[in-house]
């Protein structure tokens, strides 16, 4: 059930819902959960929009896009890192009409520790949340 956080300049993104939309399906494909509502419904994506002159690198630009992702623990193999980071910034690129862009995409995979990963008010380990979707796929 990740987190995604979008963090770029006012305008850059005209469907900010749509592109969330598509990261937060994106991260979905390559943790490669089942489609039933427990990852669809608490998997999201937020774009923070910020004004042009709230950010900069050292040389000045501000056409720079932060995408930060937060999955639960050891969600994710290398060979999925790769890709995952990949597809981000081609979707943040085609999402702006600028295919430059992915040049100037920084993403950022973290992880929650175990136990860590909090759903309607339970912290769930990955064991549980292996149990839980186990359960509500007929399969315990």
């Amino acid at each position: 059930m990740p987190m995604i956080d979008v963090y770029c300049r006012k305008g850059l993104v005209t469907d900010r819902q749509g592109l969330a939309r598509e990261l937060a399906q994106a991260v979905m494909r390559w943790e490669k959960v089942p489609a039933i509502p427990f990852f669809s419904d608490n998997t999201a994506a937020f774009i923070h929009e910020l004004d042009v002159d709230a950010s900069s690198t050292a040389g000045g630009d501000t056409d720079h896009v932060r995408v930060n992702v937060m999955t639960n623990a050891d969600a994710l193999n290398r060979e999925q890192q790769i890709g995952l980071v990949k597809e981000i910034t081609e979707l943040i690129a085609a999402a702006s009409a600028n295919a430059s862009l992915a040049e100037h995409t920084w993403v950022t995979l973290s992880e929650a520790v175990d136990g860590g990963w909090g759903i309607g008010g339970h912290a769930y380990t990955n064991e549980e949340i292996v149990q839980h979707v186990r359960g509500l796929l007929g399969k315990k």
